[in-house]
């Protein structure tokens, strides 16, 4: 993002924006995925752009899958029966449907990455206050509990009391922004223990080639400059020292660096390990009527216990976001938040680096689909797409649908890539922009420094009495059940009617999130208030 030549201005919003690229940007700013909170300090804290854009897209996307749900659109996914390990797949949803859930693919992963991302600048920001790593603790497990507790209200209300647990993404945000917690706590006490350990190394080999100077050897004077030569190879050793130092911090700062991506690696790809048939569909799994089964829970695992691996939807427990199957974006978000704000980078380095880290995904993307690794759904197309093909004929690349099916529940490689590339490639573009024109999307900017609020507000208004009445007033026959009202079939197919609710929808919460954002950046760092 292109650097302003004056100090940030206060933002409409409440908050004060610079850019990646700014000298200081990295050591004043915090970008928390849900909810933002500024340190204690009576200035007011200085954002980055580009993350709280992005934001604000994601949860306009967001909102968009969760009308279509509330209105009873069209079948919630790209695959009609939905997109969970070992479903068969027999027909795709329709292009409008499949394009606009492809779309919001992209949200899940997103905040979890900008949460991980928030989580190293948030605690480097309180850290520099003066934050123990107790009380950095005890933020990230206050910040996890009170998500938790907004997604069990959500689901007892909603449900009637019928779900004693729901988790549909906050429970999954809670705890992996507790554990990115965590994790970013412990590398920053290895990171300066394997500094120091690389700095004795580096010394080691110093002293065995004669570079360390040791007094007293040689005490002669420089009788051409009048400084004695031991005052001359002092200062050698001085700047020998300080070079060790830095080569040693940079070489730890690398190796966690590199940890990160191993890490992030592992976690993704034991969705596969610990999926029950390892990624591969059995016809066995549909039911007689070629309907798909309403209990899913694995085998021999209690709901409350699987629901941190796996997806979990029985009589009194629905879980679809397992939050260690979700730790790899938050894991990246670790890292590219280290990254970030490891110091201060050019506009063409910044987009450089998002486009190459976006075509690498991709690029990981393709080979999913081309060597059939890293996929939740082998053997699972059955479209007649599938059918016309040969039994030696790869199925992701029968059809444009196929090849960009990826399961999302829970997310395999396929999905990690695809979406971790989308995420990247819109915030180069978000960072592309000079800050003076950043700061003009109100819109974005006011839904991406208020998204819990959002979330919370958007979905009383969607899943509510209101969404019935929409439903009840406008609605045809949809000839799918409606999963708000099992049993009716009754919903807003037209899609001028649906994406003008959509635009109402986004110009109400509009001014809700605008006071919001304005009232919570008024609010002391540790308010309660400030995690919504």
């Amino acid at each position: 993002m292109a650097s302003s030549s004056e100090g940030p201005s206060r933002s409409e919003n409440g908050y004060r924006y610079d850019s990646i690229s700014d000298p200081n940007t990295s050591s004043r700013a915090e970008s928390p995925s849900l909810s933002s909170s500024p340190a204690p300090t009576a200035k007011p804290t200085v954002r980055l752009l580009a993350p709280d854009l992005q934001r604000g897209l994601l949860m306009a996307l967001m909102a968009m899958d969760h009308l279509a749900l509330g209105l009873n659109t069209w079948q919630h996914g790209t695959n009609i029966d939905g997109e969970i390990d070992g479903l068969i797949v027999r027909r795709w949803n329709f292009t409008t449907a499949y394009i606009v859930r492809t779309l919001t693919h992209f949200c899940a992963p997103g905040f979890t990455f900008l949460l991980g991302m928030g989580v190293v600048l948030l605690s480097q920001s309180r850290t520099r206050l003066g934050w123990s790593a107790g009380r950095l603790m005890q933020y990230y497990a206050v910040r996890g509990l009170v998500l938790t507790a907004v997604t069990w209200i959500i689901g007892l209300v909603a449900s009637g009391g019928q779900f004693w647990f729901m988790n549909v993404v906050l429970f999954s945000l809670g705890v992996d922004y507790v554990l990115a917690g965590m994790l970013w706590l412990l590398m920053d006490r290895t990171e300066k223990w394997l500094g120091g350990v690389l700095e004795r190394g580096l010394l080691i080999m110093d002293k065995r080639s004669g570079a360390v100077y040791v007094a007293g050897i040689d005490d002669d004077e420089d009788e051409e400059g009048g400084v004695s030569q031991p005052l001359l190879l002092g200062r050698r050793h001085a700047a020998r020292e300080s070079e060790r130092a830095a080569t040693a911090s940079t070489l730890s700062w690398h190796i966690h660096n590199i940890f990160l991506v191993v890490l992030s690696v592992i976690t993704i790809w034991w969705n596969i390990w610990l999926s029950e048939d390892h990624g591969h569909c059995s016809i066995d799994t549909e039911e007689s009527d070629g309907s798909v089964s309403t209990q899913v829970v694995p085998t021999s695992k209690h709901p409350l216990l699987a629901i941190w691996f796996w997806f979990v939807s029985t009589e009194h427990v629905m879980s679809n976001f397992p939050p260690m199957a979700w730790l790899s974006f938050a894991i990246l978000g670790l890292l590219y938040g280290r990254i970030i704000s490891a110091r201060k980078w050019t506009v063409s380095a910044i987009a450089i680096g998002h486009a190459s880290a976006g075509i690498i995904f991709s690029a990981i993307f393709v080979l999913t689909r081309l060597l059939r690794v890293g996929n939740l759904s082998e053997d699972c197309l059955h479209t007649p797409a599938q059918d016309a093909q040969t039994a030696n004929e790869n199925p992701y690349l029968a059809s444009a649908a196929s090849f960009f099916y990826i399961i999302k529940y829970p997310p395999d490689v396929a999905f990690w890539a695809f979406t971790m590339a989308g995420n990247l490639f819109m915030l180069g573009a978000f960072s592309s922009i000079p800050v003076h024109v950043a700061k003009r999307f109100g819109m974005l900017l006011s839904f991406g420094t208020s998204s819990l609020f959002f979330y919370v507000v958007h979905l009383n208004l969607v899943m509510s009495p209101l969404g019935t009445l929409l439903k009840n007033l406008f609605g045809t026959e949809a000839g799918h059940s409606d999963p708000m009202r099992p049993g009716n079939t009754k919903g807003i197919t037209n899609l001028f009617v649906y994406f003008t609710f959509w635009c109402l929808l986004l110009l109400i919460m509009w001014p809700a999130c605008f006071y919001y954002s304005r009232f919570k950046s008024t609010r002391h760092a540790d308010s309660l208030w400030r995690f919504f």
